[in-house]
Formats: structure tokens, C-alpha cells, sequence
């Protein structure tokens, strides 16, 4: 008798995990993303490595990906207010359908040997213009494929689980690519890629939003977005968390070419090895989100997986052997996934729906938009001190940014509890909360819940 009550258990808690995927839309939305970010994973992957192979300059591994990331510091803002304006499922459509042709032109400068360095960087700048409009909507369009709020977390972190899982695969198969047909097979892997997502969102019944009329607010919106995100003190803080490890931390992938090739001395199978041991523990991360239920200490693991992040690039920099160097790898992509999932989980829960696009452009502008500063920091500090020496600096700042945000919990917190009781979430939800802000209190005494 215990044998099949043990496998229904394994059975029940597989659900668990799952359970967003019971929603049509967002079904077809995972199966289509998981399919397009493999190849967008080799595209990244292969793209460094031939940057690196063409000019043997760590400094320009930084501009390359700071071409790629500025656009989103700069325009995530306006985009914002265009995905809470226009329909979000339209605009995927769009921006999919250009993501696709970059990597078409991508492969055929490639394949028939006109690649210039000009070209990644234009290239590159034309991607990132493309992703300070799609990352916000696709954020924000995932409330808009699910029916329950309450599996929003589960939500996001089944979408981490899916870029991360493609983050496994991708670099791996890149990085036999590679070695076996060059950079362009990847490009052109990638642009087909495209097709998989463009029929997912083609096959999605979402109702349709007609577009907000009042061109001339668009200042007007974009200034109401910023007041309400930064005037609150909790996702003040929370940004400010995502900013320093992207701008710190996260600038270590653009290193990766270095530690594969001068470092480890592997070549581009090692590349491959080192992108993907990040990618298995980021996965590893978000699975382990998804299967948690509300947000019950997501604030207090906001902490300790910086932490973690942080250490795990500080081992990372100062090891001398390649099997360790995947080892701290998976605990740093670990530590990394969950605490850029968790932020993204409380920030969501916390936001007035037609705010969400606006949100969601300041999180971008946070995560992705500090990193070309952080590409550009790390290759020019390489040049000077090494990678190894600049990796041991992001990790050490990662690590003082996590000491800082436990210092302002209890005050967080104490903000964050009216707006859970005012959006008549989950008891459990509340009341972890409320036993976290008054230690010693029994939970859930004086709260009414809609």
C-alpha cells in the first residue's frame, strides 16, 4: 500500500508544478517559446564566440553586448506605456516576426561570408530596439493567458523554467555546432526557431483590447508609470536589488569566451559546457519556484539567492579546476534565477493591472537595460585587471547588495501586507507575511480577507 500512495504523491507534486499549463493560451505559449529560445540560446552563444574569434578583444565582447542591451535602457520606458495601451497578443506577433528576420539576415551575412564586426554591432542594436517592446508585453501578457490570479507565481516561474531549460539546451548544441559547421548553421537554426512561437500566438483565442486613444498622454502616462513604481518603497527597493546584479553580476556570460578559451583552455565545447552548467542550475531554480504555492518568503529568498549568486561568481573567479568552475556555475544560476523570478513574482503581485506594462518596462529596464553599462564595465575592466579579477569584483557587489536588502525587510514588509489585504489574496499569503513583519504574532488574527 505505501508504493502507490508514494507514486501518487510524486504524481500530485508533478501537478503542482504544472499547473498553469491546464490554461490553453498559455499551453501554446510555452510549447512555442520553448522551441524559439533554444535557438535564440545558440544565436547569444555563437554570436560571442565569433565576436571573440574576430577581434580577440574582451573589450568588444562588452560593446558587442552593450549594443544589444542600450536600446532597452533607453526606450523600455515609452514601450511600457505602448504595451498597456495596445493589445499585448498583437504585439508579439510583431516583434516575434522582426526577431526572426534579424536572425535571417544574421545567418545570410554569415553563410556566405560578408560578416563584418559593424554588422553584429547594428545587428545588435536593432535586436535590442526590438526587445525593449517585447519583453514588457510578453511580461505582462502572461496575467492575460492565465484565469487565476493566484497561479501568477506559478506563471512566471514556469516561464524561467522554460527560458532556463532552453538556456541548457542551447549553449550545448551551440557549442557542437560551432565546432562542426561554424557560427552561421546557429543564426539560421535560430530564425526558423521563430516559426514555432509565431504559430503558438497565432493559435491562442485571446480577446482582443482596442488601442488607448490619446496620443498627446503618452508623457503623461509615462510620468504617472514612474511616480507609482518608485514612489513605493518596496518595488523601489526590489529594482534597485535586480539593478546592481545585472549591472554587477550578470556581465560574467559576456566573460564566458575568456574562461573557455584562456582560461580553461576548451574551445567552444568548453563554452558550451560553462553556458550550460549556469543554465541547469537557473533551471533547477525556477523549477524549484514553481513548485512553491503564493509567496510565502519570497521576500526573505530574495536575500539568500543574491547571496548565493554572488558567492557562486566569487568561486567561480577564483577557481583553478573546470569541473568545480560547472559546479559553482549551477549554484550561481541557481542563486541568480531565483532571486530575478522571486522580484519578478512580488513585483507582479503587487501592481494595479493597467500599471503592469509600465512595471514591466522599469523590471526590463532594470534587468536588461543596466546590463550593457555592466557588458561594457566588465570588458573594459578585463582588459585592464583580467576576467577572472573582474567576475571576483561583480561577485563581491552582489553580495554586499543582498546585506543591504535584508537590512530593509522589516520595513518592506510592513508596506507590502495593506496592499495583499486590499487585493484579497490567499490567507496563506497574508498571514506568512504578517507573521514575518511581527515575529511571534499568530497569523492571520485581525485580517479580513475579500
Amino acid at each position: 500500500m505505501a508504493q502507490p500512495g508514494k507514486t501518487n504523491g510524486k504524481m500530485a507534486g508533478f501537478r503542482v508544478v504544472l499547473r498553469t499549463l491546464r490554461f490553453r493560451n498559455y499551453r501554446l505559449f510555452f510549447g512555442g517559446q520553448g522551441i524559439s529560445l533554444i535557438g535564440t540560446w545558440m544565436q547569444q552563444v555563437a554570436m560571442s564566440w565569433l565576436v571573440y574569434r574576430l577581434t580577440d578583444s574582451e573589450l568588444m565582447l562588452g560593446l558587442v553586448s552593450f549594443a544589444g542591451r542600450i536600446p532597452i535602457f533607453l526606450l523600455a520606458p515609452v514601450m511600457g506605456v505602448l504595451a498597456d495601451r495596445w493589445d499585448r497578443h498583437r504585439i508579439l506577433v510583431f516583434t516575434q516576426s522582426l526577431s526572426m528576420a534579424q536572425a535571417f539576415v544574421l545567418a545570410f551575412l554569415m553563410l556566405t561570408g560578408r560578416i563584418e564586426v559593424w554588422h553584429l554591432i547594428a545587428l545588435s542594436l536593432f535586436m535590442g530596439t526590438v526587445n525593449s517592446l517585447d519583453i514588457p508585453a510578453r511580461q505582462s501578457f502572461i496575467v492575460d493567458m492565465i484565469e487565476d490570479r493566484e497561479d501568477l507565481g506559478n506563471a512566471i516561474a514556469l516561464n524561467s523554467s522554460m527560458v532556463n531549460g532552453a538556456r541548457l539546451i542551447g549553449p550545448s548544441i551551440a557549442g557542437l555546432l560551432i565546432a562542426a559547421a561554424g557560427e552561421g548553421t546557429c543564426f539560421l537554426i535560430n530564425a526558423v526557431s521563430y516559426v514555432a512561437v509565431l504559430i503558438a500566438l497565432l493559435a491562442m483565442k485571446i480577446e482582443h483590447r482596442a488601442p488607448a486613444r490619446g496620443g498627446e498622454k503618452m508623457l503623461g502616462d509615462l510620468k504617472e508609470g514612474a511616480r507609482y513604481v518608485f514612489g513605493f518603497p518596496p518595488m523601489r527597493a526590489i529594482l534597485l536589488m535586480v539593478s546592481v546584479v545585472s549591472l554587477m553580476g550578470m556581465p560574467y556570460v559576456v566573460l564566458m569566451p575568456v574562461f573557455a578559451r584562456d582560461v580553461f583552455h576548451r574551445g567552444p565545447h568548453g563554452l558550451g559546457f560553462l553556458m550550460a552548467a549556469a543554465g541547469a542550475g537557473a533551471l533547477g531554480g525556477a523549477i524549484y519556484l514553481a513548485a512553491r504555492q503564493g509567496v510565502r518568503g519570497l521576500n526573505r529568498l530574495i536575500v539568500v539567492a543574491c547571496l548565493l549568486f554572488g558567492s557562486g561568481l566569487i568561486a567561480f573567479s577564483l577557481s583553478p579546476w573546470f569541473w568545480l568552475s560547472l559546479v559553482v556555475l549551477f549554484l550561481a544560476g541557481f542563486g541568480m534565477m531565483v532571486q530575478l523570478a522571486s522580484s519578478n513574482t512580488v513585483l507582479q503581485s503587487l501592481v494595479d493591472d493597467d500599471k503592469r506594462g509600465r512595471l514591466m518596462s522599469f523590471y526590463t529596464m532594470s534587468f536588461m537595460g543596466m546590463a550593457p553599462f555592466g557588458s561594457l564595465l566588465a570588458g573594459g575592466l578585463a582588459d585592464l585587471i583580467g576576467a577572472p579579477y573582474t567576475v571576483l569584483f561583480g561577485g563581491g557587489v552582489c553580495v554586499i547588495a543582498a546585506i543591504w536588502f535584508s537590512l530593509k525587510l522589516p520595513a518592506l514588509r510592513r508596506l507590502i501586507l495593506p496592499v495583499y489585504q486590499q487585493k484579497g489574496l490567499s490567507a496563506d499569503i497574508a498571514s506568512a507575511i504578517s507573521m514575518a513583519t511581527e515575529p511571534g504574532k499568530p497569523p492571520g488574527k485581525e485580517i479580513n480577507h475579500r
